[in-house]
């Protein structure tokens, strides 16, 4: 019975599969009854997703979203698409433009002439063609080509996403874990709305399945707005370590991050991933990053769709215990 559905079942393509989300999206929809066709630059990296499905149901295929003929032929036969690529940082070939703009419309015209009217396209609250941060602009100028190519798709722009794999509370907890200090950038009075990896892939799930309107932008965020020094500190009681949280002026944090782009640079891409901060990250650190008004009152929110968005204090602690000085079991009896 099983198998029959795997044979029969509609395909949807997920670029960025094999990503820290892509991974929740692929699992969600293999255990809809999907074939998943996982497009990624480096398919010989996605065989952690193969127990996420039956035997058969989860293939990844070679595909570079910079590479139009690579889109299309990832994209045949396929019923669905969803969009998840992205970068926080630019490095060689993947650059913001290259990437978030010029890959979402390649992605999104590929679909058009296949045919396939199921698109969902994620992108970032923040996303704005005005904006002096280029990973903004970036954003933007996908969803804008993404809607014109294919005006039915769905765009979700979640907040900061969290998970067990993810690069926001797994990263400050390691700087915590190594260093006395943690920056707040700008005295840390910027909001954000964490929301869980899982809820961004019931979200694309339900676009997918028609639930979500079409042509529509969703904001996707948790249930609170903490600000970044309630995260800080969220962080460092979380992990049971006395931390020294000291505001950082953006104008010096600017200046800090523009010395690790250097010694990035400088050292051929040997420099820890983990403490290199960007000037481009630092211009997105001055901005709220919650879901907007104008979203809640058209219900295009999680909520919207008849979701329950999951705290994040509920849930990070669970993943974030090896980083303890004594290690997870650190509060455990006996």
């Amino acid at each position: 019975m099983a198998e029959d559905l795997i044979k029969t079942g509609r395909i949807v393509t997920v670029f960025g599969g094999s990503g820290f989300v892509g991974r929740h999206v692929v699992r969600a929809r293999a255990r809809d009854g999907w074939r998943v066709r996982v497009a990624t630059r480096r398919p010989d990296l996605a065989f952690h997703l193969q127990p996420l499905g039956k035997v058969g149901q989860v293939q990844a295929v070679q595909a570079n979203v910079r590479v139009p003929a690579s889109v299309a032929a990832a994209l045949r036969g396929a019923d669905a698409v969803v969009n998840l690529v992205g970068v926080l940082t630019e490095s060689g070939r993947q650059r913001f433009d290259a990437v978030h703009a010029f890959g979402a419309r390649a992605i999104a015209r590929a679909a058009r002439e296949a045919g396939i009217a199921a698109v969902v396209h994620v992108s970032a609250i923040g996303a704005d063609k005005a904006s002096p941060s280029a990973y903004a602009r970036s954003k933007a100028e996908g969803e804008a080509a993404v809607v014109e190519a294919t005006p039915s798709a769905v765009v979700l722009r979640p907040s900061i996403v969290f998970g067990p794999e993810d690069q926001f509370f797994n990263r400050f907890a390691t700087i915590a874990r190594l260093s006395p200090v943690l920056p707040l950038f700008g005295g840390g009075a910027t909001r954000f709305q964490p929301v869980f990896v899982g809820d961004v892939a019931d979200a694309v799930a339900l676009a997918l399945a028609g639930k979500a309107t079409p042509g529509a932008t969703y904001e996707l965020g948790g249930p609170e707005t903490p600000t970044f020094r309630d995260l800080m500190q969220f962080i460092v009681d979380a992990i049971g370590r006395k931390r020294l949280l000291v505001p950082v002026p953006f104008a010096v944090a600017r200046w800090a991050a523009f010395g690790t782009e250097i010694a990035d640079t400088a050292s051929l891409g040997l420099f820890p991933p983990t403490m290199l901060f960007t000037r481009d990250q630092v211009e997105l650190l001055r901005h709220d990053n919650v879901v907007s008004d104008a979203a809640k009152t058209a219900g295009l929110t999680l909520e919207g769709l008849g979701l329950a968005p999951r705290a994040y204090e509920a849930i990070v602690p669970g993943y974030l215990g090896r980083f303890r000085a004594t290690g997870q079991f650190a509060n455990q009896a006996g």
